[in-house]
């Protein structure tokens, strides 16, 4: 370790980017590495683009920060409408509020969604209900929503009682995703409904789970639980919203209308920090005909340096058509991932919905047994992976019963080309068989 930066990992060296370009990033030897995890889902748009450097060069140059609490500026209306533009219909006329980070914006779903009921004459309604294997942020609130039983045993002592549901699982309890929604009316029951303000997901979840996507009827299935106990639902679309998924939203695959919708990482592509939390009009309006003050707002929540950003991403995503490119890419991906991993026996499963793609490894195929936690297969699969010259994501462990399994996340940029995905499936296959190798040897 080197340096006064406080690392995140203090017994693993980290490796030193200075430069990117496109889809690839460069370390101070010159070594080129293709950026398959899009940082962590945040540079979706690859490297240096000259639109948004320009776009950040002529903000800074106009008015780089205004205080939200004090002032209006025009590139936060202008991105507050664009949001609106991508919003699902069914949220009606909405109202966005901007922040710096996707733990930041659920955090401020949270109070919101608490605002909401309390405007409404419910001032119990104040626990969210989350789901195991989830993640929605590192702060005490947003670990206490998430189910990330890694993030949470360190401040287990300082989390709110929030009660969670088991998250759908196909690969492991195939046809039992309905079931495990059902289990959403039970705990609200349990709890009582007058004590309960909403339900929080991942449509698709990230690197808890590594792109578990659930049956057609889980989310039409959670909405009208939601509805039938007074419960906003939100989707927390930081990984998974920008177009990911070959959809502008992760949950219009379900076509299951959230009340809140929260976004981050892709919403800049990575160029500046920037989140925002998207408002239903029936919650927008709970607030604005009560109380008439919003009891989110944060220093940097709505800066034009930052909204001048994540215009200029949206207008060349809309300009590329690169929501369905996401599609289209992520489909061709993943059906070459299966064709590549299908003889590679320490894989369970590849799944996934556009860009956003995971894959399973197992000890065993036919028992789908995992390997020991100490291994740590899936950390080994990706430095094995990063040797080769393509950086993907571990994902954390405790997928399986909140101590052990391992899996891999692809989060590649929008822009990738054939020449990429096939980098990609050259590699993938070649790090987790080394790995394999390693593992086996260690038996002997």
């Amino acid at each position: 370790m080197s340096g006064y930066a406080l690392p995140q990992q203090f017994h693993h060296p980290e490796l030193q980017l200075v430069r990117g370009e496109g889809v690839y990033v460069f370390d101070a030897e010159g070594n080129r590495y293709l950026d398959a995890a899009s940082g962590v889902g945040a540079s979706i748009l690859g490297h240096a683009v000259p639109e948004i450097v320009e776009a950040i060069r002529a903000q800074a140059a106009t008015l780089a920060f205004a205080y939200g609490g004090l002032v209006d500026n025009d590139q936060r209306q202008k991105l507050a409408a664009q949001l609106q533009e991508w919003a699902p219909p069914d949220m009606g006329e909405t109202r966005i509020l901007f922040c710096a980070g996707g733990a930041e914006a659920n955090e401020g779903a949270l109070k919101l969604a608490y605002q909401f009921h309390v405007e409404r004459g419910h001032p119990t309604k104040r626990k969210v209900v989350g789901r195991w294997q989830s993640y929605h942020g590192n702060t005490i609130a947003t670990l206490s929503m998430g189910g990330r039983t890694v993030a949470r045993a360190t401040h287990q002592p300082l989390l709110l009682d929030f009660p969670h549901i088991p998250p759908p699982y196909p690969y492991r309890h195939p046809g039992e995703d309905l079931a495990r929604a059902e289990l959403l009316a039970k705990v609200v029951s349990q709890e009582g409904p007058e004590h309960v303000a909403g339900f929080i997901a991942e449509p698709v979840v990230g690197t808890s789970m590594s792109a578990v996507v659930p049956d057609a009827a889980y989310y039409p299935r959670i909405r009208a639980i939601c509805d039938d106990a007074d419960l906003l639902f939100i989707a927390d679309e930081v990984i998974c919203g920008v177009g990911r998924t070959g959809l502008r939203f992760g949950i219009e695959h379900w076509q299951a209308t959230p009340d809140i919708i929260t976004l981050g990482k892709g919403l800049s592509a990575g160029y500046s920090p920037l989140a925002a939390i998207i408002l239903a009009e029936h919650v927008w309006r709970a607030i604005a005909e009560g109380s008439g003050h919003s009891s989110f707002g944060n220093t940097f929540g709505g800066n034009p340096l930052s909204c001048a950003t994540g215009s200029a991403v949206l207008d060349i995503i809309e300009r590329d058509g690169l929501v369905a490119r996401a599609g289209e890419v992520g489909g061709r991906l993943r059906s070459a991932l299966e064709t590549s991993l299908a003889d590679v026996d320490s894989v369970g499963e590849v799944r996934g919905v556009g860009l956003l793609l995971g894959v399973e490894l197992v000890a065993d195929r036919a028992s789908k047994a995992i390997f020991a936690p100490e291994q740590r297969v899936a950390e080994r699969v990706v430095a094995a992976a990063e040797r080769r010259g393509v950086l993907l994501l571990a994902g954390i462990p405790g997928l399986i019963d909140g101590v052990g399994g391992d899996h891999i996340e692809l989060l590649p940029p929008y822009v990738i080309e054939e020449e990429h995905t096939e980098e990609i499936v050259e590699v993938l296959p070649a790090a987790i068989l080394e790995v394999m190798d390693e593992v086996a040897r260690a038996k002997r």
